[in-house]
């Protein structure tokens, strides 16, 4: 069954279901309808967005079809699944060495020393006489003047640049040959009488068009049909790009935070604290006797 029988049996479908009313008598019948085609080609393929309809032109004449394809894209596809949840952290650093000790207090003050010895008896007749003053020093002497520096050489002079030779007179120019006479035009034909009219030709068959294989192409290519058999019969094989691949999935959770590295090393000892003051210095003794 073609195509225009498949129509056919649908209309009469649909009238066998619709009320029964009278109907006048039959009418005369119809003038013979114009030649089918007797080639049926394919034109241009294009890829529409995805949900557009799909449709078919026909840019060719009635006895010569090329068929036109605009078919829609495939949808876009579903987004990915989530992505699987992070390895868990690497086990923290051991922590750093722990601060040098603060410097130890300060030591008490030690006791107070014990009382000096008497002192003996003094042997000296009279007090030696005080020092006599020390004289000023004498002025430093003059730095002497520099001397001056050697005068600088002067540079010779530059020797002058060669003149350019002069460039040679060009050749002339070779005379142009004149130009040949054009012929004259020849008068235009007079126009031939109109011929007859050719017999009408023979209704043509109606083609009949069955899909033949539909495949899928890769995302972002173009469609592509094509037409094979010989007339009446043809068959139509189509090419449909699949739609793009749809999004990533949002990244997976953060794996849980690795255990605590372990405790640093305590720091080493404070450095001992400074050794306390002398303590003060014991009384003055008492004063020898006199000498003699």
């Amino acid at each position: 069954m073609n195509n225009y029988e498949r129509a056919m049996r649908k209309i009469q479908e649909d009238q066998c279901c619709k009320p029964k009313v009278c109907q006048g008598m039959r009418g005369p019948t119809g003038p013979t309808g114009p030649a089918g085609p007797t080639t049926v080609t394919v034109g241009t393929t294009v890829t529409e967005d995805p949900g557009a309809l799909a449709s078919v032109t026909n840019s060719g004449t009635n006895t010569n079809a090329v068929l036109n394809f605009a078919i829609p894209a495939g949808a876009t596809g579903a987004t990915g699944p989530t992505g699987a949840t992070g390895a868990t952290g690497a086990t923290g650093a051991t922590g750093l060495t722990g601060p040098t000790g603060a410097t130890g207090a300060t030591g008490p003050t030690g006791p107070t020393g014990p009382a000096g010895a008497t002192g003996a008896a003094s042997t000296v007749t009279g007090p030696t006489g005080p020092a006599g003053a020390t004289g000023p020093t004498g002025p430093a002497g003059a730095t002497g003047p520099t001397g001056p520096a050697g005068a600088t050489g002067t540079t010779g002079p530059t020797g002058a640049t060669g003149a350019t030779g002069a460039t040679g007179p060009t050749g002339p120019a070779g005379a142009t040959g004149a130009t040949g006479t054009a012929g004259a035009t020849g008068p235009t034909g007079a126009i031939g009488a109109t011929g007859p009219t050719g017999p009408a030709g023979a209704t043509g068959a109606t083609p009949n068009l069955a899909i033949g294989t539909v495949n899928t192409g890769a995302p972002g290519t173009n469609a592509i049909a094509t037409i094979t058999g010989t007339a009446p019969n043809f068959i139509l094989d189509l090419t449909l790009p699949a739609g793009p691949t749809g999004p990533t999935g949002a990244a997976g959770a953060t794996g849980p935070t690795g255990p605590a590295g372990a405790t640093g090393a305590t720091g080493p000892t404070g450095a001992t604290g400074a050794t306390g003051p002398t303590g003060p210095t014991g009384p003055t003794g008492p004063t020898g006797p006199t000498g003699p």
